[in-house]
């Protein structure tokens, strides 16, 4: 048995997630559908989708949610770069033949403000006053749950990314997490998703933990920064539990968690946190550190740690350290962290629409915006690519069931590398996962992107998720 099939079918106790728990995404999705209610509820949204459903028009529309503001914003901070090139690709630009009909592609994007109430909003108005075909939602579960739920519920086609498996499906009714993490329940019938989930989230920082050991004389006992909310509560209880399997199933010895604390969002002292992982357990200091906290709760707490003399061999970090602010915020403290990366500059794969290569597309933006290339660009804009080829499946691209099914089945290797949406290696039928690889930050270099330099920099370390990311550095301790 593989150490993801270990935890999918039943080998773990995991009831509820991390980075986007269960519980949160069933809150969500609750929310979403008592939004509804302000327009007269699903009834008045399907008689909306069905009508357009009927029309002949020669055009697709496409809407696009996106927290373009708010929380979650520097996930959209690549937008509008993206859906410049995607405008300006063929099938956008000049149309795309199904059957013997060329259709034109409009794209409408909304700015969910990071707010699920504002997300719902915005998903209710495409339906009802952009009329479009589908709907495609990234970059946080406050976004992406609350965009699928309305599309179900409607019997509108909705692709989303960039927010965990696990609390997506769970954001559906009826639908649930089960004991081992597997999916219970049905699948949605009009809304698909690609991104990952826990296991490979473990199975990336895994790999990691393992080779500090090798390279230091780290102890196997590690800290956890979690705090009191939906996210930090299931990553207290997913992550102990799946690490103690992952370990039994390589024969490895086990790994021992101190608990720092449910602590407030927003803390400004972690004194009493540090000094727990100070003391360590067993008489062994904690050497390893992860964490599943805000980047400005992170940034507070790792100054405090350098000043109070704690300093962990290896730093693995969820649900921060993902973009260059969040090492920018950091300044010489962001050296050698470690977290997860679903999209490399240095991949070898490239654009089905355009042929434009991962390394390329990440330079072109530093040359057109003069920022730093992002990870969620990468999965923006397979959004696009994976529709395209959804829509090259049927017949009348205003079908919607014949769409959200065709989405299902797409299986295809573009910007984010291999998707496949129907593998039998999936939690579930329309969740394509992606295999992200291990990044640790350090100063930056001319010969990583583009040649131009930016202060810090996302280095591939561990591939051992995914061989064909080619590494671009060893991986070193966070502190020796």
């Amino acid at each position: 048995m593989g150490i993801e099939e270990s935890v999918r079918t039943g080998a773990a106790v995991c009831s509820a997630p991390g980075w986007g728990s269960a519980e949160f995404g069933r809150r969500l999705g609750l929310k979403a559908v008592a939004g509804t209610a302000l327009i007269g509820g699903l009834t008045s949204l399907i008689a909306a989708s069905t009508s357009e459903a009927a029309t002949k028009s020669q055009t697709i529309k496409i809407g696009y949610v996106t927290p373009s503001t708010g929380l979650h914003a520097d996930f959209a901070g690549p937008d509008k770069f993206v859906l410049s090139l995607i405008r300006s690709a063929s099938q956008f630009a000049k149309g795309i033949t199904i059957g013997k009909t060329k259709y034109k592609i409009e794209i409408t994007a909304k700015n969910s403000q990071s707010d699920p109430s504002i997300a719902t909003t915005a998903a209710i108005e495409l339906i009802q006053q952009s009329a479009v075909d589908l709907i495609v939602t990234s970059s946080g579960p406050e976004t992406v749950i609350p965009v699928s739920v309305v599309c179900e519920g409607a019997g509108v086609p909705c692709l989303a990314t960039a927010c965990s498996w696990e609390a997506w499906w769970s954001g559906f009714v009826g639908n649930s997490i089960g004991p081992a993490g597997n999916a219970v329940g049905s699948a949605p019938q009009y809304c698909s998703l690609f991104f990952f989930g826990v296991p490979e989230l473990i199975e990336c920082f895994l790999p990691m933990w393992n080779k500090v050991l090798g390279l230091t004389s780290a102890s196997q006992v590690y800290a956890g920064m979690f705090p009191n909310d939906a996210d930090g509560n299931a990553f207290r209880t997913e992550w102990p539990a799946s690490l103690t399997t992952l370990t039994s199933v390589e024969g490895g010895t086990p790994w021992t968690l101190v608990d720092g604390g449910a602590y407030s969002d927003g803390s400004s002292d972690y004194t009493a946190m540090i000094e727990l992982f100070k003391a360590g357990s067993g008489g062994k200091s904690c050497d390893l550190f992860i964490n599943d906290s805000l980047p400005t709760d992170f940034t507070t707490f790792w100054k405090q740690s350098s000043e109070q003399a704690w300093r962990p061999k290896l730093a693995t970090a969820a649900r921060t350290m993902q973009f260059p602010n969040d090492a920018i915020a950091l300044g010489e403290l962001s050296n050698n962290v470690t977290t997860a990366c679903w999209f490399s500059s240095n991949a070898p794969y490239e654009s089905t629409l355009t042929g434009m290569s991962a390394h390329a597309f990440a330079a072109a933006y530093q040359v057109v915006t003069t920022q730093q290339w992002a990870q969620s660009m990468g999965s923006t804009y397979s959004l696009f690519e994976v529709v395209v080829e959804a829509l090259k499946k049927v017949r009348n691209p205003h079908d919607r069931k014949a769409v959200a099914n065709a989405l299902k089945e797409v299986a295809y290797v573009g910007m984010c590398g291999p998707l496949n949406f129907s593998a039998i290696t999936n939690p579930a039928r329309g969740v394509g996962v992606i295999k992200p690889v291990g990044i640790q930050w350090r100063r930056g270099s001319k010969e990583l992107v583009g040649h131009r330099r930016f202060t810090w920099s996302p280095w591939v370390v561990d591939n051992t998720l995914n061989r064909h990311i080619p590494l671009q550095a060893t991986l070193a301790p966070t502190n020796a």
